[in-house]
């Protein structure tokens, strides 16, 4: 927050700099010194006006947390994938429609949101991303999740709200981690009958951010939308087979 449309030359003296915070400013773009800051640990670049983030940065070799959320980002770079120790990534809020494959590289990657893009199939390389317990992609273009979602079985928290999804895969019921679905604001009618094995997640959320199941707010059809309001528990007696 100090009304920066570029960056001082002086920045990138810093060589021993864990931290930067250049959130809340004006910049458009970032110089390919931003590889001096080897030891950079930590990188938020929120509510700037950025383009493109430099391919320079796949030299942060140190780099665990980036922060780029509310800018102007349409695509990132392939050399982001070479981050190797990156564990929190918040892509929210930009234009971006994918993300390039060397990302599937990203073994240490625990938390990635992806909100408020124009995303219309969850890319490749997120299903790669073993290590992952949090993701975040309301309010894309998606219509469908792929049934390789079960391989991210740490998954503990999923957020796919205000996209347009209309069927569930049957492999979501697999992650048995799960402990908070949100699927509200969907076109979802019904739902896999394997469902009932997602038993951490506990009750019927409302809150957007409490634990357990979110999908009351979707055109779902008879016996299932009475069914709900039973709670969960009466939607998971209604799935199991007798």
């Amino acid at each position: 927050m100090q009304g920066l449309d570029v960056t001082p030359v002086e920045l990138w003296e810093l060589r021993e700099l864990q931290k930067l915070n250049l959130s809340m400013n004006s910049l458009c773009s970032l110089p390919p010194s931003l590889a001096s800051l080897e030891n950079l640990v930590i990188l938020n670049l929120c509510g700037n006006n950025l383009t493109n983030l430099p391919p320079e940065i796949g030299l942060l070799k140190k780099l665990r947390v980036l922060f780029a959320c509310r800018n102007r980002l349409t695509e990132v770079p392939e050399e982001l994938g070479y981050c190797a120790h990156l564990e929190v990534l918040s892509l929210a809020n930009n234009n971006i429609t994918s993300l390039p494959g060397s990302m599937a590289a990203l073994d240490n990657l625990t938390k990635l949101n992806l909100s408020h893009n124009s995303v219309a199939h969850i890319p490749a390389c997120v299903y790669s991303m073993r290590s992952l317990v949090f993701l975040h992609l309301a309010c894309n273009r998606l219509e469908t999740i792929a049934e390789q979602i079960q391989d991210l079985v740490n998954l503990k928290i999923l957020i796919v709200e205000g996209n347009s999804i209309h069927t569930l895969p049957k492999t979501l019921c697999f992650l048995e981690s799960l402990e908070l679905l949100n699927v509200d604001f969907n076109d979802l009618q019904n739902v896999p009958v394997e469902m009932y094995l997602l038993s951490r997640l506990g009750r019927l959320a409302c809150h957007p951010l409490d634990k357990g199941l979110h999908i009351v707010h979707n055109p779902l059809l008879k016996p299932i939308q009475e069914v709900l309001q039973g709670g969960l528990s009466a939607f998971y007696n209604y799935l199991k087979p007798s």
